[in-house]
């Protein structure tokens, strides 16, 4: 659990900072939404990062297996980074209307991603990486 916890609770900090981003593109405030928008990517950003270069490659070490979830999951993390582009730029050009469309289009994303990650690829990494948990935990804590 030690790996599942760890994760979820980072996915809970990333969305709490886009959930403050939309509030202020909804009141109108772009210079808040930048602040709390920034804040959300580059923390969603390191997140990946921990995951493509610690947790899956212990994961496809110990598994064998480079062809399933974690290639999936990559993919998804591809396809997270492009939508961030876009919400900078609506956010930067003050377009609420594209800000929300393509929001709403990341968000499902996203709830889809964490959710095959909080309930099938972290348990699988709970399980077989329990000898190494703690110390996967710590480097991606300090990463």
């Amino acid at each position: 659990m030690e790996i599942s916890n760890f994760m979820r609770d980072e996915h809970r900090r990333c969305d709490d900072a886009f959930a403050k981003a939309e509030q202020a593109v909804n009141r109108g405030d772009f210079t808040e939404a930048l602040k709390y928008f920034e804040e959300f990517m580059i923390d969603t950003l390191k997140h990946f990062d921990k995951e493509e270069e610690i947790l899956f490659p212990a994961f496809e070490e110990v598994t064998g297996n480079t062809e399933g979830p974690t290639r999936v999951m990559r993919y998804e993390h591809n396809q997270a980074r492009g939508l961030f582009e876009e919400l900078k730029k609506a956010i930067d050009q003050s377009d609420k209307a594209r800000f929300f469309s393509v929001a709403d289009t990341l968000m499902i994303l996203l709830q889809q991603h964490n959710m095959k990650e909080e309930q099938m690829l972290y348990a699988m990494c709970d399980r077989v990486l329990a000898p190494q948990a703690h110390q996967l935990v710590e480097r991606m804590r300090t990463h």
